[in-house]
């Protein structure tokens, strides 16, 4: 019995750190959106800011993939 729920904190815990992970990347995806928009909405960007749109979209894109791969984890588990 006292196996079976040293077990079950364990799952439980690893799904906290999951979810909390899932968060964090949307939160940051959130957050880069803002700033996203805001380059976007000038009439003129330098070249520094249109790098940094790709740099915005690359990151975007990694976290998206990092929380597509957690939520499969949780579905398999």
């Amino acid at each position: 019995m006292s196996e079976n729920n040293d077990e079950l904190i364990k799952a439980q815990n690893e799904l906290i750190g999951i979810l909390f992970e899932i968060i964090k990347r949307l939160q940051s995806n959130n957050d880069l959106d803002t700033e996203y928009f805001q380059i976007l909405s000038k009439k003129v960007r330098t070249e520094t800011e249109n790098s940094r749109l790709d740099e915005i979209t690359n990151e975007r894109e990694d976290n998206a993939g990092v929380v597509s791969r957690l939520l499969k984890q949780i579905e398999s588990n």
